[in-house]
């Protein structure tokens, strides 16, 4: 019905920056809220950022000042730019949107399957 494909993981230095991107496609009549997850082995998944339809942000305290949260809505679209990266950012990123389908109209939440972002030292 509605798929999330990410798209931008890959390895980088300390210090470096990446840029996710997450694209929404299929039965969508809307989009609600949008955020990044990520999430190390062993660990809880942890919220990195989110996004609601008017644009209001909230972050992570570990990513606050480095991280930027965006959206497009016309493309159904959220990235996520990283800066100064840190070996502790190293997680599996996920892509998460609260969805209204054509059919039915009702709210579901749909989660991409991942990105792998690893930050060496």
């Amino acid at each position: 019905q509605v798929q999330l494909v990410e798209s931008g993981g890959g390895l980088v230095q300390a210090g470096g920056s990446l840029g996710l991107s997450c694209a929404a496609s299929g039965n969508i009549f809307s989009i609600k809220d949008m955020a990044w997850y990520r999430q190390a082995p062993g660990k809880q998944r942890e919220l990195v950022a989110t996004i609601t339809s008017g644009g209001s942000t909230n972050y992570a305290v570990s990513v606050k000042g480095r991280f930027t949260i965006s959206r497009d809505n016309a493309k159904n679209t959220v990235s996520l730019q990283m800066n100064s990266l840190k070996p502790e950012d190293t997680a599996v990123y996920h892509c998460y949107a609260k969805v209204m389908p054509l059919v039915p109209r009702v709210d579901y939440v749909y989660w991409g399957q991942g990105t792998q972002v690893t930050v060496s030292s």
